[in-house]
């Protein structure tokens, strides 16, 4: 998968056999399926608003600029990431986000929200520069700024969260800290868990801890370490208080 993003970034003309069109605006560049140019200015429209919002919020500065590679087809795109769940990924070595079209017309998906979300994971990597965050905390902090998760599809009304935690099935975070489990329903409560706990870190310490917390793992601390620095508590205690 990571051999053909490089591939996308050198030549993306012909890809599955369809003709592709380049769009470039000053600060991205949209790869997108004829005829769907009207989808891609939507995308360069988007993308500064997406931009200034991830920025604000997390105080850092996006110098770089992204492909974005739109998909016209779903199936093509489930047989890139290997699952229908998806709806977008980033892949932060090649500063490329991949997106799903056709289903950005469809609740509760907006090109907007799904932006901000993998903007928010090239910006975490361009200035984490490689240094040890863990899945649910880049994932918690990608959702918290873009307020929805975006890169998956969360078809089910009820809450995965809720039935976990009063049947005492909460996935523990040090499981998440590494891979989210593959298959759907623990996928999803892995998604739903890392929003909540970044939620709670706003709430409880506000937005400062947490871009404290992203400060300490950018000096190179271990991340449980960035926690306790951070927020002045160990992280198991964190853990147990958001359970509670």
């Amino acid at each position: 998968l990571f051999a053909f993003c490089l591939s996308l970034c050198v030549s993306p003309v012909l890809i599955y056999g369809q003709e592709r069109g380049l769009l470039r605006s000053g600060q991205v560049t949209i790869v997108y399926e004829e005829p769907w140019k009207e989808a891609a200015r939507e995308v360069a429209d988007a993308y500064p608003i997406a931009k200034r919002d991830v920025e604000k919020k997390l105080r850092w500065a996006a110098t770089f600029s992204p492909k974005v590679v739109l998909v016209r087809d779903s199936k093509v795109f489930q047989e890139m990431v290997g699952s229908s769940l998806f709806a977008a990924y980033a892949v932060p070595e090649s500063n490329l986000i991949v997106i799903d079209q056709s289903r950005m017309s469809v609740s509760p998906f907006t090109m907007e929200v799904t932006l901000e979300h993998e903007l928010c994971h090239l910006l975490l990597h361009d200035h984490l520069k490689g240094k040890d965050i863990p899945k649910w905390l880049e994932e918690g902090v990608c959702t918290w700024v873009s307020q929805g998760i975006a890169e998956i599809l969360m078809e089910q009304k009820r809450s995965l969260l809720n039935e976990a935690l009063l049947a005492g099935r909460l996935i523990p975070l040090r499981a998440l800290s590494r891979r989210f489990p593959r298959d759907r329903e623990s996928l999803l409560l892995a998604y739903e868990e890392s929003k909540s706990i970044v939620s709670y870190m706003v709430e409880a310490h506000g937005l400062e801890g947490l871009l404290e917390t992203l400060r300490w793992v950018r000096q190179g601390h271990p991340w449980e370490d960035a926690v306790q620095g951070a927020l002045g508590v160990p992280f198991d205690e964190l853990e147990q208080n958001w359970a509670e």
